[in-house]
């Protein structure tokens, strides 16, 4: 099926429709350029990337097409002085780009099934985590060849991973067996800590830009929990507003306590949970 950006606003009547873009096949992931509020970039369905400019009205800029199957996630670097995005994709491998140049700078092999999720370290530059349906999350280093960490962190396929914003040695994992793993790289043979209650698969994990120990999780369950695994009891609270399976999730970088989700039931929400109205 066809694909479409949609890029919404913000305001005091609620959220708006600021730009919306079409494409000819499904697109998977978006990630905002760190040095343009203007440009963005999408992964899609037929393998390729696209580079958007919201401040114009048609697009895309450029198409970058080099992953032969799937381009299933895509993020743009935080760390100061790189302009570099990452690519994950169903052929297995992740790919370096610099939006500038018109081919890739690197392929990354090693993974035996599809890349679900690539993400920057927001600490180290060069530096990237990516999680597949082999079972294992993997560290890069865009300047030494081969792969730096093999972690066998699930018994099923991982669909997602992120950075902790405070540490730079822990990310976390969440997989089709419903669980969440933390890790710390310095010590991979066992994770720092496990969070249980989704009953289903889960699509994406992020932590909290504003508190160490938070993180927020979405699953094919149909909700969104919020976790603080510093706590005994570390499920802070769940959030069921969608009738469909939840797939997208991110927390606020300027608002602290807002977060963004939406599901296959075609619905964009934006709210504070009642968990992080209150200093955690």
């Amino acid at each position: 099926g066809c694909g479409t950006l949609v890029v919404l606003e913000q305001n005091e009547a609620g959220i708006a429709l600021l730009r919306s873009f079409d494409w000819n096949d499904g697109l998977f992931d978006v990630t905002w350029s760190e040095n343009n509020e203007h440009i963005l970039i999408t992964s899609s369905g037929d393998g390729s990337l696209q580079v958007w400019d919201t401040a114009k009205t048609k697009g895309p800029l450029q198409v970058y097409k080099e992953h032969t199957q799937e381009a299933y996630s895509v993020d743009w670097s935080q760390t100061r002085g790189e302009q570099l995005v990452v690519s994950g994709s169903w052929d297995q491998t992740a790919k370096l780009w610099d939006p500038a140049v018109g081919k890739s700078l690197c392929t990354f092999k090693g993974h035996e099934g599809i890349i679900y999720s690539t993400i920057w370290s927001p600490h180290i530059p060069g530096c990237f985590a990516s999680a597949s349906g082999d079972q294992t999350l993997r560290v890069w280093d865009v300047k030494a060849p081969g792969v730096k960490v093999v972690i066998p962190a699930h018994n099923a396929e991982i669909l997602s991973c992120d950075w902790c914003k405070y540490d730079e040695n822990l990310l976390v994992t969440g997989a089709v067996d419903c669980s969440l793993k933390g890790w710390d790289l310095r010590n991979i043979r066992q994770p720092v800590f496990i969070l249980l209650g989704h009953t289903y698969a889960i699509r994406r994990v992020k932590f909290s830009p504003f508190h160490a120990t938070l993180l927020a999780s979405c699953s094919y369950d149909f909700s969104v929990r919020f976790w603080d695994f510093s706590k005994p009891n570390p499920l802070l609270e769940t959030v069921e507003h969608h009738t469909e399976f939840t797939c997208g999730l991110d927390l606020s970088l300027h608002n602290c306590g807002q977060v963004v989700d939406c599901a296959w039931d075609e619905l964009v929400k934006i709210y504070t949970p009642s968990c992080l109205a209150v200093p955690v």
